[in-house]
């Protein structure tokens, strides 16, 4: 009987801490980028909630609970929130274009509850990325002038401006590169033939395709191309 009765008053007191959690508590929003230095200042928890320094350890303010606790901490003297581990916004929201990391937090003696949001901003921090080093391509050498042939995108787990805009090709006489943006920020490449194909002139034609991200200054990554030229019957048969 006992044991149910404790049970029942554990229950009765979560109930009483979820209904103050969800009608008395304050909240705050930050902003901060991705890969700054441990111990950086996130914001002034004193001021932004109206607090006195003195306050903060009289009343044993803490960071109670949150999916991100590691990530931060409150200097009790200074009264600010402060950085405690490395951010990575590509690691704690890959799959999601906005990166918040959330907080809750606790003052005694009267008990007041806050919550608190951290905005990881994204930095260019990582360049584009082909999965592959090397792109093999097998074209006739009676492939028309106008033909295309789509090209391996390049991956940048950065965001907006910061992932890849553009792709650039190096300097050659037959094929040009036609670049197209599509949903969602995406950007492709094709390649155009421009010039008509000769394998006996030349069997192999290397090419570089570059893809470019939008940052400032911007990151690139490389692919080498090889077009192998395959022969087609044009030639009739001669006696020497």
């Amino acid at each position: 009987m006992g044991f149910y009765i404790q049970e029942w008053r554990i229950w009765i007191q979560c109930v009483i801490f979820s209904c103050l959690w969800a009608g008395s508590f304050q909240k705050i929003v930050y902003s901060i980028s991705e890969e700054v230095n441990k111990g950086t200042v996130v914001g002034n928890i004193t001021k932004d909630l109206n607090l006195n320094i003195k306050e903060l350890e009289l009343r044993t303010f803490q960071i109670v609970s949150g999916s991100s606790t590691k990530y931060f901490e409150v200097n009790l003297q200074t009264g600010v929130l402060i950085v405690n581990e490395r951010l990575d916004r590509e690691e704690l929201c890959s799959s999601t274009s906005k990166c918040f990391l959330k907080i809750e937090a606790v003052a005694h003696d009267p008990v007041n509850f806050y919550r608190i949001d951290v905005n990881i901003l994204d930095i260019n921090d990582n360049a584009p990325v082909f999965q592959e080093k090397f792109n093999v391509l097998n074209i006739t050498e009676g492939a028309f002038p106008g033909e295309r042939f789509p090209l391996p995108l390049a991956n940048d787990p950065d965001l907006g401006s910061n992932s890849v805009k553009t792709y650039k090709l190096s300097p050659n006489e037959h094929f040009s590169l036609d670049v197209q943006s599509g949903a969602e920020q995406s950007v492709s490449a094709e390649l155009v033939l421009q010039k008509a194909l000769d394998r006996e002139k030349q069997s192999v034609i290397q090419l570089v395709l570059t893809a470019v991200d939008g940052g400032k200054p911007p990151r690139s990554g490389t692919l080498q191309i090889i077009v192998n030229v395959i022969d087609v019957n044009d030639n009739t048969p001669a006696f020497s």
